[in-house]
Formats: C-alpha cells, sequence, structure tokens
C-alpha cells in the first residue's frame, strides 16, 4: 500500500436530460483528473434525477454503452472511476437496481454494487413511500482493491445502517465510498454527523459524493460532498454548487488511529446476540449467518 492515495469527488446537479448529465459527469471526471486523482467519484443517480417515472427509461445494462464509455474513460485518463450508480436493468428482472460500478485503470470493470437497503415509509394514514416497488435490493456486501487499498462500497440510504460498515470494516475495508442524493431536509441535519460517525466508529476514510440543489420536478439535494478522514475530522467539502474537490488521504493515518483508539480491535463478538424482537432475524437481513463473529 502506497502512503497515500489522491481522492476526488465529483459533485453534481443532474436532470431530466441524461445526454446533458453524462456530458457534464465526463467533464467532471477529466477535471479531477487534471487535479491529479488517482479515484475519482460520482454521485448517486447521476444518469437521470427526475421524475420517478422516467427511472426506467434511463436505466442501462452491464455492460452496456454507458459502462463502454465510462471504462474507456477511466483507461484514457488512466485512473480507478468509481462511477457513483445508476439505474440497472437486467434481463428478467422487473424491478431495477440502484448500482455502482468500479473501473480500474485499464478501463475494465473491477466492482459492482446494488444498493441493498430500501427506503419504505410510511409517514401518516395519507402518505407513504416504497422505493423497493420499483427498485429491487442487492444481496452482496462489497469490497474492490483500489492501489492496494480495501475499498467499501455503499450507496446513500446505505449510510443510516451501522451494520453494513461494521461488516466493511471487518472485511479490512480502509475507505468507505458512499455516493447519494440525500434530501434538503434529511441533509442538514444528518449528513454529516452520520458520514463522520461512520468514520470515526469503524476508523475509515469516508468519501462521499452527493447531489446538490434543485432537480425536477421541484425535489432539492443537500450536497455538501466530503471527504473525512478516520479520526472524524472532514479534511474536504464541497460548497452548494456542482465542483470538483480534491484530498490526498494520508494512509499511515489509519495506523495511527487504530492504535490510539482500538475501538474496533476491542471489541467483545462472543458478547453480542441480535435480540429476539419478534420483527427480522437480523443476520439473515445482512446476509451473515447466525453465529458469525460480526
Amino acid at each position: 500500500m502506497d502512503n497515500f492515495l489522491q481522492v476526488a469527488v465529483v459533485q453534481m446537479n443532474s436532470g431530466d436530460d441524461k445526454a446533458a448529465n453524462v456530458e457534464t459527469a465526463m467533464a467532471g471526471i477529466e477535471r479531477a483528473a487534471a487535479m491529479g486523482a488517482r479515484l475519482v467519484t460520482l454521485p448517486e443517480v447521476w444518469t437521470f434525477l427526475g421524475p420517478d417515472e422516467g427511472n426506467a427509461r434511463a436505466a442501462e445494462t452491464i455492460s452496456g454503452p454507458l459502462t463502454d464509455q465510462l471504462g474507456a474513460k477511466a483507461r484514457d485518463l488512466d485512473i480507478y472511476l468509481h462511477a457513483g450508480s445508476f439505474y440497472e436493468r437486467e434481463d428478467g428482472q422487473d424491478r431495477l437496481y440502484n448500482t455502482t460500478v468500479v473501473f480500474g485503470p485499464d478501463g475494465e470493470i473491477i466492482a459492482t454494487y446494488r444498493k441493498i437497503h430500501m427506503f419504505d415509509v410510511d409517514l401518516d394514514e395519507d402518505t407513504s413511500y416504497r422505493e423497493s416497488a420499483t427498485i429491487a435490493p442487492g444481496d452482496d456486501i462489497v469490497t474492490v482493491d483500489i492501489d492496494g487499498v480495501t475499498v467499501g462500497l455503499t450507496i446513500c440510504y446505505d449510510l443510516r445502517f451501522p451494520e453494513l460498515y461494521r461488516i466493511l470494516a471487518l472485511k479490512g475495508a480502509d475507505l468507505i465510498l458512499a455516493p447519494a442524493a440525500f434530501t434538503l431536509a434529511t441533509g442538514r441535519d444528518h449528513w454529516e454527523t452520520l458520514i463522520r460517525a461512520r468514520a470515526i466508529e469503524n476508523q475509515v476514510f469516508m468519501v462521499a459524493p452527493a447531489q446538490v440543489g434543485k432537480h425536477p420536478p421541484g425535489k432539492w439535494c443537500y450536497g455538501r460532498s466530503m471527504i473525512v478522514d478516520p479520526w472524524g475530522i472532514v479534511v474536504a467539502q464541497a460548497s452548494d454548487a456542482a465542483t470538483v474537490i480534491s484530498a490526498q488521504l494520508d494512509l499511515d493515518q489509519l495506523g495511527k488511529v487504530r492504535r490510539q483508539v482500538p475501538s474496533v480491535a476491542n471489541r467483545m463478538p462472543d458478547r453480542y446476540a441480535w435480540p429476539d424482537t419478534g420483527l427480522v432475524d437480523a443476520p439473515d437481513s445482512v446476509n451473515v449467518a447466525a453465529g458469525t463473529d460480526f
């Protein structure tokens, strides 16, 4: 593992014009590479952020024209490219997936991750939302090697589930990516707190590229893309506009933090048991067999 990894975040204000979004993303990737980034990251659903009925039309297959274009860009710029997330269409599946694809410097796909957690909520008798009605949850917890650094993959709502992040840490993640399109209301109160908490409790770098601003038909995203170190310090944060931010991650800091506060090493897994809530079998919900040391 090299001592440093230069990373960049492309913060976007995507809309319902897919071609324009792709053009903007490609320009942002080039700008990030010009800043010296070895790893460039994009936000959630960057190819299309508009009325829900347009998601299916914007969906892509893997592999397909979009992944070919992204792979070529990674190869041309000699970078690792984390393509945020976009809606994925798969033959024989009625619902879409919200999927991350990661490309190596040779342009080949080196990892894919489908968002596990679906935002299903009943606010009152008349107001409810079911992301799972049109988006299928993924099955797998995924890490990928980037220049010798183990990187964990998550997407947006996953940020609220610390179990996933702890499992990624136990699988060796030193850096976790969290592309998002957090709403303005939740972002103001929860975004920074959750990102810094996930970094501190798991002693990892957090890189969180986000959507920002107003999107059709009147949605607002919080933005404030962030890069956070394993002590929980914000080392870079985006302004309230589409932009690119970059930071050099000092990988030696991981060992220092883990020695100073060895909370992951001091875990007591033999004392932990999933409570019998009568609601769900918690280990199965994260694909962890009963009795596994998580």
